[in-house]
């Protein structure tokens, strides 16, 4: 059978696509390659005529959502908004409940330590765009000054919604997204 030109690369980004959202809900080592393939609707043999290995469609997966991002927390730093507004969206229970739609970093950093050098990369890569937005969009400081806060701001801002998830949704959950916000305003001198 014959394919559209084309039609190759549009199922890589749905393979990518796929692996993403699982990735981040379920972890990587629980994603199979035989699950994600049927999640995307194709079978195991069709994986290696687009990936050369499950480490090779992490590594693409993370370059891929790092070049598309553009969640809520994301947009607003781009819109200029002020950084109470962003850190609330991204220290929000929506952010916390929704993890496969969420920020990698969040979801799969203790996992990422653990991969190879090449996929370390790839995320450090991601993370340290994600820096960079934050320092932009400091208030004050030297260049150097908001690139370390930014740094510490988002180690908060990770730890704060890793331990809000494993608290899991209610009252004490809640507190500590809002206990990150505040804190993450101290850091800024908010």
């Amino acid at each position: 059978m014959r394919y559209q030109k084309g039609h190759r690369e549009e199922t890589r980004r749905h393979i990518i696509d796929v692996a993403g959202r699982r990735f981040r809900q379920d972890g990587i080592a629980a994603a199979g390659v035989a699950g994600l393939m049927a999640d995307a609707g194709l079978t195991n043999g069709a994986f290696y005529t687009h990936f050369e290995s499950k480490e090779d469609l992490v590594r693409q997966t993370l370059d891929t959502m790092r070049a598309n991002a553009g969640g809520a927390t994301v947009q607003a730093i781009r819109d200029g908004a002020p950084p109470e507004i962003w850190l609330r969206r991204y220290l929000s229970p929506s952010h916390r409940d929704n993890p496969g739609g969420g920020c990698v970093a969040a979801a799969l950093s203790a996992e990422i330590a653990r991969h190879p050098e090449e996929t370390r990369d790839a995320f450090r890569a991601a993370c340290d765009e994600f820096v960079g937005q934050i320092a932009d969009s400091l208030p004050a400081g030297t260049p150097a000054v908001r690139r370390a806060t930014a740094q510490a701001l988002y180690g908060l801002m990770i730890g704060t919604l890793q331990l809000a998830r494993v608290i899991g949704p209610g009252n004490e959950s809640d507190a500590i997204l809002e206990n990150g916000v505040r804190a993450g305003l101290l850091m800024i001198g908010g």
